[in-house]
């Protein structure tokens, strides 16, 4: 059991890690996936690297520290965030882990997937959360969007609630090593041209002119990001960003947020400062409670 758990390994999730494990917390820092970090080929605005540093170069900086001082990385993709009793259960694909607090620092890994029709059908028959509009599809016909851990998480929490479930990889492969063959779901790989209907969602046209009559679909591409826990937390939002207060608290008790994912300038200089925040406010917290 940890003292906090942080999600993602970023300049905000690492500087989090930093501090409180330099206050002797118990840390664990859960990622997966290419941080948009390692992406910037280099950053000449940051403090301390005259003639600029790489991204990927920071990135490996930054976990490297953090393990030096004692901080548990592991390289797993979190598919669910749930309140156990007093604590909270972190689900990666094939473990879980508890802590005392929470903090997301994913970025805003959001996936939106071109397809014709998604956004005019978004609450029409569209959902991005299965726990949160699951209920709304009682016995009907669903298809999830997605072809990884995070589809079959979405799926799951379905299956007790509606009347039959699809996969739908839009033309993408299964990833690699991920339940979803495991499962007894029905997969279909095609392409989708566009997603029709009058007033909400009414089928799926294919791109071979094929046509899948549903009544919702769940969108679950790549991995879940800090949006898709929020909602599912029953954080508050503003727009696609998470809310927090002065000390990076969410309004949920003892879940705290902190980077891209809560808006404002996407720098890194601003990660590493609300990740320090968030890290000092996370070790006030565990004294208090």
């Amino acid at each position: 059991m940890y003292d906090v758990i942080i999600i993602g390994a970023g300049p905000a999730g690492i500087s989090a890690a930093i501090y409180t494990r330099r206050a002797n917390l118990k840390v664990m820092v859960l990622y997966h996936g290419r941080s948009e970090l390692e992406k910037a080929e280099k950053i000449e605005n940051f403090y301390g690297f005259p003639g600029g540093i790489s991204g990927e170069d920071l990135y490996k900086r930054g976990i490297k520290q953090a393990k030096e001082l004692g901080v548990e990385l592991r390289e797993k993709e979190v598919i669910d965030i749930a309140l156990d009793k007093n604590l909270y259960k972190v689900v990666t694909s094939n473990e879980e882990y508890k802590g005392k607090t929470i903090i997301i620092a994913t970025g805003n890994k959001k996936i939106k997937p071109n397809i014709k029709g998604i956004n005019q059908f978004v609450g029409k028959g569209i959902s991005y959360c299965a726990i949160c509009d699951g209920f709304f599809y009682r016995n009907k016909e669903v298809a999830v969007i997605g072809n990884g851990d995070y589809a079959i998480s979405e799926a799951e929490k379905l299956e007790n609630i509606v009347k039959n479930i699809k996969i739908l990889t839009n033309g993408l492969n299964i990833v690699q090593n991920s339940k979803v063959k495991e499962k007894n779901y029905k997969i279909d790989t095609r392409k989708i041209k566009e997603i029709r209907g009058k007033e909400k969602v009414e089928y799926i046209e294919f791109e071979d002119g094929e046509r899948l009559n549903l009544d919702g679909i769940f969108i679950a591409i790549g991995e879940a990001g800090g949006v898709d826990f929020a909602k599912k937390l029953g954080i508050t939002m503003q727009g696609e960003n998470i809310k927090t207060d002065e000390e990076m608290q969410t309004n949920v008790k003892g879940i705290f947020a902190c980077g891209n994912l809560t808006g404002g300038l996407f720098q890194v200089n601003k990660a590493v400062y609300e990740g320090a925040k968030a890290g000092l406010n996370v070790i006030e917290y565990i004294k208090k409670n």
